[in-house]
């Protein structure tokens, strides 16, 4: 409860301050407080509802800045692994994880049911679904750490274990499980950071060209321009995720029929004037420059999983009797490290996008399915022959 406590504070704190400084406030503190318990919700995955619309129809706001999920979920996670790290219940070393998601939710529901009233207001249905999910996994998550990240398989998992081919049961092992979790989280935080760089090379690029401005006039005053920084900070890790998906391939939309990919951009509707839409290319066909740029992202994924999965299946380069892994167990497990990023970056990818309205504003951000399965193609082309190349390379014994 403290942890929830100190993440709705902090964010509590922000809309004070921008409320303040606000010269012409639509609302009182208890509007302030709201929108504070709106973000604090968002943050866990909950969707908005925005109720005054011109329509009359009530409008979904589901596209979660993923920097403010970063300060409650580190609480979370930090809360559940000093919890059962410092735990005294050897037995059942889970329980005091358990409390303490017990107690997070309860403070979520109390928020919720604040949180339930006025022009913006909190989905209950859609975060009674969404929020549990992302408190359990964050508590999951912190208590493994807490516990040293043990590899334990129950009697059941073993017994699943041993009616699978020989083949699959040599690639399951505690190595080859260790080199394919750690080729994908090195895969995709390549292709995380190879979005995020194009991105802010592109938006250098617009800047320094004086095409688009970087931060126009959305508000005629010192609050309006904190607020819209703050908002374009939150977004960086959005703008990774969708330049990691256009560097895959199946690119990402804006509403409509739109579509940003490297082969071309598509009938981009009328966007207002935010800073981080400056990194956007002209609508048109893309060019050798796009399609060298966006290859070279996956590339270098492909052969980052590739790497740390030879150097797991060989450790002492030179050394052929410390061979840890087979051929086909190295193989095996570059295909599950490229499984591993296609996961990965299916749940970045649906998290980072999300619908900010009805009808053209649906949908906006990359389609989780297509980024999913671009990720796990690429790493599985690049880093299965690329896994089996480094492993031949390293156990070859220098000349001297």
């Amino acid at each position: 409860m403290t942890a929830a406590g100190l993440g709705l504070a902090g964010i509590t704190v922000v809309v004070l301050l921008l409320w303040t400084t606000s010269p012409y406030p639509d609302s009182g503190p208890g509007g302030a407080l709201h929108i504070a318990a709106d973000l604090w919700l968002m943050a866990h995955g909950a969707p908005l509802v925005r109720v005054e619309t011109l329509s009359g129809v009530p409008a979904p706001v589901g596209l979660t800045p993923l920097l403010l999920c970063v300060l409650p979920l580190w609480l979370l996670y930090r809360t559940a692994r000093g919890a059962v790290r410092d735990g005294t219940d050897g037995d059942r070393p889970w329980r005091p994880a358990w409390w303490i998601g017990a107690g997070y939710l309860l403070v979520a529901a109390a928020v919720t049911g604040y949180a339930g009233s006025g022009p913006i207001r909190v989905d209950p249905l859609g975060a009674a679904l969404r929020l549990p999910l992302v408190v359990v996994a964050t508590v999951v998550a912190g208590g493994w750490t807490g516990l040293g990240r043990p590899v334990v398989l129950s009697g059941r998992v073993r017994r699943a274990r041993a009616r699978t081919p020989a083949a699959v049961r040599a690639v399951l092992t505690r190595t080859g499980t260790s080199a394919a979790l750690r080729g994908a989280a090195a895969s995709t935080a390549t292709l995380c950071a190879g979005g995020a760089l194009l991105t802010a090379g592109a938006l250098l690029w617009h800047v320094a060209t004086g095409q688009r401005a970087a931060f126009p006039p959305l508000a005629p005053s010192w609050s309006g321009y904190a607020a819209t920084l703050l908002l374009s900070l939150a977004l960086v890790p959005n703008a990774a995720v969708w330049g990691a998906a256009w560097c895959l391939g199946p690119g990402f939309t804006l509403g409509g029929d739109s579509a940003v990919t490297p082969m071309a951009v598509t009938d981009l509707p009328r966007l207002p004037d935010f800073p981080l839409l400056a990194a956007l290319p002209v609508e048109g066909q893309g060019t050798p420059l796009t399609w060298t740029l966006a290859g070279s992202v996956p590339l270098a994924a492909g052969l980052v999983a590739a790497r740390y999965v030879a150097g797991a299946a060989v450790p002492e380069r030179g050394e052929p009797g410390r061979c840890a892994l087979g051929r086909w167990q190295t193989a095996g497990a570059a295909w599950l490290a490229a499984c591993g990023c296609g996961a990965a970056m299916a749940v970045l990818a649906g998290w980072a996008g999300g619908p900010l309205g009805t009808g053209a504003l649906a949908h906006l951000g990359p389609a989780w399915w297509w980024t999913g399965a671009a990720a796990l193609a690429w790493t599985a082309a690049l880093g299965v022959p690329g896994s089996l190349v480094l492993r031949a390379w390293r156990l070859r014994t220098p000349r001297r």
